[in-house]
C-alpha cells in the first residue's frame, strides 16, 4: 500500500490535495489481483459496464469523412439546468476502443451524476459507421478532434470544456493540446495509462508476455476493422499485406505510417509520443500512470519535464497496470481511476479561477470560432 507520487508544481499540488483529495489516498491494488498484467486482463473481463443511453451524431469532415459522437446531455441536470452553460466532459477512448468500453460507461457515470454533459469520440470506423473516405485515425494526428471542438464549441459556446483522453486517445489529446495551445477550446485535460514514448511502448509490447497477452489481441482487432472497411480502404494500401500483421508495430508500418504519410513507422512514433510536447501546453493537464503498465514503460514517463511546468500534473502508481487500477476484493465497480477522474473534472468546472492561478493559465481572446453562436 502506498500513496501515488504526485509530480507538479507546488501551487497545481496544493490545487489538487485540496479539491481532489484521492491523490494523497493510500493506493492498494486488489490484492490477488497484484501484478500490472493481471490487473490489465481481470480489469478487461471483469469490470462492469454502468447503463449508459446515448444520443448519437455524425458530423462531416473538411475531406469527405463522418465521425461519429456519442451525447449524453443529462436534461435532468439539477447542478445546470440550463442546457446552454452545462459543462461538458470530451471522451477519447484508446486504440480500438469506442463509447461501449467499460472505462468510457464509467467516465461517464461519474461526469453525468454531477451534473455534466458528455460526448464521446470515436475515431473514424470504430464507432459502428461507415468509412467515407480512405482516411482512418493516428494518434499523431490532431485534425479530426479538432473538427469535434470546434462543433461542440459551436453547439454550445457558453460551455466549458474538458478533455479525457485514455490510452490512445490521451496522445490524441495531449498533442493537440500542444498543438492548439490557448487555441484548444478546452478548460482542462486528463490522461490515463498514456504511453508516452511510443518506441519504447512498442518494445514492451513486444515482451513475449506482453505480445501474448496484448499485443496479438490488439492487433487483431486493427485487423478486423481494416477487413471491415476494405472495400475503401484498398484504394490506399495493399490489404492482404496489411492483415498480415502481427504486431501493432508491423501494422502500424504497413498502415498507419503509409496512410498519413510518415517514411517509417519510426518517424512516425516519434511524431506521436507526447512527452517532449508537454511544455507547449497551457491548460491544466492531471495525467496518471502506473508504473507496471505494460503499455507504457515507467522509463518513459516525463519526470523531469513534468516538474518544470505550472500546468501539468503527473500522479504515478507503483501498481494499476493499464486502464485497470482495481482495488477491493471484488473489483467490478468504481476504482481508484474513476473516482480520480470524478474529483479532477468537478474541481475544474467547480473553481475554474482557482485551477487558473494555480496553473498560472493567463486570460486570453476567445477563437473566432470559440465566440460564435450556435449553429
Amino acid at each position: 500500500m502506498k500513496t501515488p507520487v504526485l509530480i507538479c508544481s507546488e501551487a497545481f499540488g496544493a490545487f489538487l490535495h485540496k479539491h481532489c483529495p484521492v491523490v494523497a489516498e493510500h493506493f492498494s491494488p486488489t490484492p490477488w489481483c497484484w501484478g500490472g498484467r493481471l490487473q490489465t486482463l481481470v480489469c478487461a473481463l471483469l469490470k462492469s459496464k454502468p447503463p449508459v443511453s446515448y444520443r448519437n451524431e455524425l458530423i462531416r469532415t473538411i475531406d469527405g469523412g463522418q465521425i461519429s459522437l456519442d451525447w449524453v446531455d443529462n436534461h435532468t441536470s439539477d447542478t445546470y439546468p440550463q442546457s446552454c452553460t452545462r459543462p461538458i466532459v470530451l471522451i477519447l477512448p484508446g486504440l480500438t476502443g469506442n463509447s461501449q468500453q467499460s472505462y468510457v460507461l464509467h467516465a461517464v457515470s461519474q461526469a453525468t451524476r454531477r451534473g455534466y454533459r458528455c460526448v464521446v469520440f470515436n475515431n473514424r470506423g470504430v464507432g459502428g459507421e461507415e468509412l467515407l473516405t480512405p482516411v482512418t485515425y493516428c494518434a499523431a494526428n490532431t485534425s479530426d478532434l479538432e473538427r469535434v471542438v470546434q462543433h461542440v464549441k459551436g453547439l454550445y459556446p457558453q460551455a466549458p470544456v474538458l478533455g479525457a483522453g485514455v490510452s490512445l486517445g490521451g496522445m490524441i489529446l495531449l498533442n493537440y493540446l500542444a498543438c492548439k495551445q490557448t487555441k484548444s477550446g478546452m478548460v482542462a485535460g486528463i490522461t490515463i495509462s498514456v504511453a508516452w514514448d511510443a518506441l519504447r511502448s512498442s518494445d514492451s509490447m513486444e515482451e513475449p508476455l506482453n505480445w501474448l497477452l496484448f499485443n496479438k489481441h490488439l492487433t487483431n482487432g486493427l485487423r478486423q476493422k481494416v477487413t471491415r472497411h476494405r472495400k475503401i480502404l484498398e484504394k490506399v494500401v495493399d490489404v492482404d499485406y496489411v492483415l498480415k500483421a502481427r504486431t501493432i508495430r508491423e501494422f502500424d508500418e504497413r498502415f498507419t505510417s503509409h496512410l498519413f504519410g510518415y517514411k517509417s513507422c519510426v518517424d512516425y512514433y516519434r511524431d506521436a509520443s507526447p512527452a517532449k510536447k508537454l511544455p507547449h501546453t497551457s491548460v491544466p493537464i492531471l495525467c496518471l500512470n502506473a508504473a507496471d503498465d505494460p503499455f507504457s514503460p515507467q522509463s518513459a514517463f516525463p519526470v523531469s519535464i513534468a516538474k518544470a511546468l505550472p500546468n501539468v500534473a503527473l500522479l504515478l502508481t507503483a501498481h494499476g497496470g493499464h486502464i485497470a487500477f482495481l482495488q477491493g476484493l471484488f473489483p467490478r465497480g468504481e476504482s481508484y481511476m474513476e473516482r480520480l477522474f470524478g474529483q479532477f473534472v468537478q474541481a475544474v468546472f467547480e473553481h475554474p479561477r482557482d485551477i487558473k492561478r494555480a496553473c498560472g493559465v493567463k486570460k486570453h481572446e476567445p477563437s473566432k470560432d470559440q465566440s460564435d453562436g450556435k449553429e
